[in-house]
């Protein structure tokens, strides 16, 4: 297996694991965020989170889920992105007045409300890539993709969790773990 190979699985891990921390800082509420100082911390370790994955989202192996799986899980990294920097905006302002304000303008205008609102704060689409991905491994890692179909059933609100992205997250961190170390073996071995 070659070093790039590996840093973009590392890489991919380590985002998994800030957007997981990102998703920690979040469950605390909307006060805790609006009073962190001196950055956003919750937002960045998003953003830096489904930045890291990118590398290894493009590299999944040439099948038929990775020509389904890439775009989509593309499309929701881009509405997660764009979700972080609305709210980097929302926690830059002093009051919850001018937000409300912010918040009244934006949500008028559907091409940004929409796409970074309504779809990337529910991350139902990324989450859906990050499933079909998951199916490249279906000979070599059966239970990585249980665990990460689990996560996204918590995640899509159909198996019903206190802390769902916390516990979602969690699993999809511990599915893909599986998943990709299972793999750098089984090449390595070869």
């Amino acid at each position: 297996m070659n070093i790039t190979k590996i840093t973009y699985k590392i890489s991919f891990i380590t985002g998994l694991v800030f957007f997981l921390i990102g998703q920690i800082i979040l469950s605390n509420g909307n006060d805790f965020v609006y009073a962190q100082e001196p950055i956003d911390f919750a937002h960045w370790f998003l953003l830096l989170g489904v930045v890291l994955l990118i590398p290894q989202v493009v590299s999944f192996p040439k099948k038929i889920f990775s020509l389904i799986g890439i775009p989509v899980t593309l499309i929701g990294i881009t509405c997660i992105i764009g979700m972080c920097v609305i709210d980097f905006i929302w926690w830059s302002f002093p009051n919850e007045e001018m937000r409300n304000e912010f918040t009244n303008h934006i949500s008028k205008v559907p091409s940004i409300w929409k796409p970074f609102m309504s779809i990337g704060p529910n991350s139902k689409i990324f989450n859906l890539g990050l499933l079909i991905l998951s199916f490249n491994y279906l000979k070599n890692s059966k239970i990585g993709i249980v665990i990460i179909l689990i996560a996204n059933l918590i995640l899509w609100h159909i198996i019903p969790l206190p802390f769902r992205l916390i516990f979602g997250y969690t699993l999809t961190l511990i599915g893909f773990s599986l998943i990709l170390v299972k793999s750098g073996n089984k090449n390595m071995l070869q």
